[in-house]
């Protein structure tokens, strides 16, 4: 498990191994009086807290956060943009809790009652004189600087690096038609996996084998729409780069939650087009160096739907690999 969330991460533990990984939510939203979070009750420990809880084996940060939200209140949220991670220390040592905001829109929630046995929607001031933990005053201080700035409310735009395929070497026809290795193929059943940590309704995709057999897990376990993109390969990537370009700028018109697949050699023209919609900051901090993205590596961009086209939170991740 790997993931890299490009988000400040304020540690006062540098080097320090973690000896425990969580990862969770705040849910929000927007009332007559503005906004508003969720805090949970925990009879166990009997705080306040946001639902949060420790990864389990062959799981991501983002696959961790979106059970537990589901566990714990009932959720069945999408994440949106991350959060600073927290640190404290336990009885085992240090503990890294990673956050993301998910935006509650009229679902009913519902405690599990063993682990949560109390939900309350208050304002951010109320709540940060609430939480029992003062470190998870942390990500709620970011996430109501984000909500001032417009930049809260946001949808993904995801780019997907087609998982391990075959080598060219050992390959003698048409190189569309090159197919995933057989870790490849794990892979690409993480992938599903991690992405449902967003669940984009769409996918663009190039059409050779390797990519559309990347998202094919994804695609039928959601029932998302999937557009084949001769733009995406690298034959056309390489005669047009333009072409390529135009299409990454296509998903930001639609203002839609989409998941982009393509190859390495593509990616700098993707990166640099993305590159154009973010502050300098985020785009510093964009991959520069071949190869970009590992196979079947995720990049997540959030997109402001304040801000129409900008790009305010960036992560990467890698789905598990074994």
């Amino acid at each position: 498990m790997s993931s890299d969330a490009l988000v400040e991460d304020q540690t006062e533990h540098p080097g320090e191994p973690v000896a425990v990984t969580a990862a969770g939510a705040i849910p929000w939203r927007v009332g007559r009086d503005g906004l508003e979070v969720l805090l949970i009750h925990r009879p166990r420990y009997d705080d306040w807290s946001w639902p949060k809880g420790k990864i389990d084996d062959g799981e991501t940060v983002p696959e961790c956060a979106v059970r537990e939200v589901r566990e714990e209140i009932g959720l069945e949220g999408t994440l949106g943009i991350p959060l600073p991670p927290i640190h404290y220390r336990v009885a085992s040592g240090l503990k890294v809790v990673y956050y993301w905001a998910v935006k509650v829109n009229g679902a009913r929630l519902v405690p599990d009652g063993k682990e949560v046995d109390s939900v309350m929607w208050c304002s951010p001031d109320k709540a940060a004189a609430l939480l029992s933990n003062p470190s998870d005053t942390e990500p709620l201080q970011y996430l109501r600087v984000a909500h001032g700035r417009g930049e809260l409310d946001t949808w993904p735009l995801l780019v997907v690096r087609h998982a391990k395929a075959k080598p060219r070497s050992s390959w003698t026809k048409a190189e569309g038609e090159r197919p995933l290795a057989a870790t490849g193929v794990r892979q690409a059943q993480a992938v599903g996996r991690l992405l449902l940590a967003w669940r984009p309704p769409r996918v663009v995709t190039s059409p050779w084998l390797r990519c559309v057999a990347t998202v094919a897990p994804y695609a039928k376990a959601t029932g998302a729409k999937v557009r084949m993109s001769e733009a995406l390969t690298e034959h056309r990537h390489e005669r047009s780069p333009k072409k390529t370009a135009g299409t990454i700028e296509g998903l930001f018109d639609k203002q839609r939650s989409v998941a982009v697949c393509t190859h390495r050699p593509a990616l700098p023209t993707v990166l640099a087009q993305l590159a154009k919609h973010m502050p300098s900051r985020l785009a510093d901090l964009l991959p520069s160096e071949d190869p970009y993205l590992s196979p079947g590596e995720v990049l997540v961009c959030h997109v402001a739907w304040a801000k129409k086209s900008k790009v305010v939170a960036v992560e990467r991740f890698k789905p598990f690999d074994d």
